[in-house]
């Protein structure tokens, strides 16, 4: 695996840690306009998110939205939109992005009936591929471009 590292590191990808919790996902940390919080990795969620409860930790501006959030165990949850925001994963960095505000509490009480800490939010697809993401799951590590 070192030779994957050095050849991501020539490319230019930022070699960012994630730990495996109890319950099976991925949790990394991530700040939102220079707020560090707790975040699942999950590449089956289409975009990235925080709880309706972080809209005042990470300095957001929330529009309300048309769009229905849908995910595991509950459809049709009422969004809002925060566009413009600031996100830093370990060194890798985005400005510009934009983040959909839903109603986490389902994700968190799932997370604390496991015994695992709740987190603020989910890192989704949109990141990933506008990062190249490369997960090294046998090493714990995501790597971004």
């Amino acid at each position: 695996m070192k030779d994957l590292h050095d050849t991501l590191k020539k490319e230019d990808y930022k070699k960012i840690k994630f730990k495996v919790t109890k319950t099976q996902h991925l949790l990394i940390k991530a700040s939102v306009n220079g707020v560090k919080g707790d975040f699942i990795l999950d590449t089956g969620a289409s975009n990235s998110c925080v709880g309706f409860e972080s809209i005042s930790l990470f300095k957001l501006t929330a529009a309300k939205s048309k769009t229905q959030a849908a995910g595991a165990g509950a459809t049709g949850m009422l969004t809002q939109l925060a566009k413009h925001n600031r996100l830093k994963i370990g060194t890798w960095k985005s400005n510009g992005f934009h983040l959909v505000v839903f109603d986490l509490s389902h994700v968190n009480h799932a997370l604390t009936q496991h015994k695992a800490k709740p987190v603020q939010g989910i890192i989704g697809a949109d990141i990933l591929l506008k990062g190249k993401a490369i997960i090294d799951y046998f090493n714990h590590c995501l790597y971004l471009q």
